[in-house]
């Protein structure tokens, strides 16, 4: 028989805050934080802005020695594991460790400990590296200091499908328990990846957004008919996920329960979204979920801010029979963080369930025709029913990861 599985806690590290309620309360206001990047080598790049963590000190979290044998995507991951244990209200002292488990997505891994070690040899002409360099910059560093830091001895993977990364993590840790392997996991993802070198490789493809001259908060417009393209962020959000029966058992505070996933691949084009394909992923966590579309309450949407992904995003709603749902894009106030974005954005989901309100698309004030379902523009909708949520991710490459939860 397959088990359920309960959302038992939350972690976060984000452009807007680091604990769940208030990084919520500012979605629902509106606030953005895309911003002029403060770095030494912002005058050289035509995309000067980004969503970033600009109140993280790592020596908050950490000793100096520590701190600076991790690279900025890990100390984001344990920073977010850490909060959501503790949200969970877990005792790992007491708990079968061999049955905890991580499932981690990130998209770009250690960017800073690359970018580091390139600045090392090609422009100061040194010849050694960091003793840690490859521990530091290798994609699964962050899923297994997590495993290492807690003691975690069940499944341990990092995933790696851009931009749905931790969508497809989360579900994937979802099935884990659903079918036996583990009774608690672990998922979500991190991404730190605001360097000049990727920075200049996102500019290279002509997608970023173009600052917006009265307002350049206001630069991300998904959904908008003005929207130049998406804005870069960073961070990290970790769930607790638990079999349900146990989580009850303990007296643990549920979020929701995870009641369908579906990750496909479009197989068409390494850039450009399918319809067919997003719908695809959409029917399957439906089928899972053993629901009519019409029972969602609120979709959060991949919601880019590129002209082709919004308006495929739409056309993909509209072919599952969606269109009335509402719909909106949380990317507007926090950026795309890429192989974080989705835990980031089912976060926002479970806060939906916990508040019954559902957060805006920002900056909405140019109407397009091809995006023409209901996208909560400005300001977050507060005091409506919320029990039955999904949220969208699609990624370069054509992987997609759509997550469903529902309240107790």
């Amino acid at each position: 028989m397959k088990r359920r599985v309960a959302v038992t806690g939350l972690g976060l590290v984000s452009p807007l805050g680091h604990e769940p309620a208030a990084f919520f309360a500012r979605l629902m206001a509106g606030e953005s934080a895309v911003r002029r990047l403060e770095t030494e080598f912002v005058e050289q790049l035509d995309a000067k802005l980004a969503a970033f963590v600009g109140d993280f000190d790592p020596l908050a979290h950490f000793p100096k020695s520590k701190a600076n044998s991790l690279d900025r995507v890990t100390q984001f991951a344990l920073v977010a594991a850490r909060g959501a244990l503790t949200d969970a209200k877990l005792d790992l002292e007491a708990e079968n460790r061999e049955r905890i488990g991580i499932y981690l997505g990130t998209g770009m891994g250690g960017s800073s400990s690359i970018e580091e070690g390139y600045v090392r040899l090609y422009r100061d002409k040194l010849n050694r590296l960091k003793p840690f360099t490859v521990l530091m910059a290798m994609n699964n560093a962050a899923g297994a200091q997590v495993a290492l830091d807690f003691g975690l001895n069940g499944p341990s993977m990092t995933f790696s499908t851009a931009c749905s990364s931790s969508t497809v993590a989360i579900g994937e840790a979802a099935r884990l328990i659903r079918h036996g392997y583990a009774d608690v996991m672990l998922a979500g993802g991190s991404e730190a990846l605001l360097t000049y070198g990727t920075i200049k490789a996102w500019e290279a493809l002509r997608t970023l957004a173009e600052a917006d001259p009265a307002n350049p908060a206001a630069s991300c417009k998904p959904f908008a008919a003005n929207r130049t393209g998406l804005v870069l962020g960073e961070g990290a959000a970790i769930v607790v996920l638990e079999d349900y029966a146990r989580a009850q058992a303990r007296g643990a505070h549920i979020y929701a329960e995870i009641i369908g996933y579906g990750s496909s691949s479009d197989s068409l084009h390494i850039t450009q979204p399918s319809a067919a394909g997003q719908a695809r992923a959409m029917r399957l966590a439906l089928d899972e979920a053993g629901i009519a579309i019409t029972e969602l309450d609120y979709i959060n949407a991949h919601g880019t801010g590129t002209k082709l992904n919004d308006a495929t995003e739409t056309a993909a709603i509209k072919l599952v029979g969606g269109a009335q749902i509402p719909v909106s894009s949380t990317k507007s106030m926090h950026g795309h963080l890429m192989g974080a974005a989705g835990a980031v954005e089912f976060v926002a989901c479970m806060m939906a369930l916990e508040t019954q309100g559902l957060p805006p698309t920002a900056h909405l004030d140019q109407s397009d025709p091809e995006c023409d379902l209901d996208y909560i523009p400005h300001r977050g909708r507060h005091n409506v029913p919320v029990r039955t949520v999904m949220s969208n991710s699609f990624a370069f490459g054509g992987t997609s990861g759509v997550l469903i939860a529902r309240k107790p």
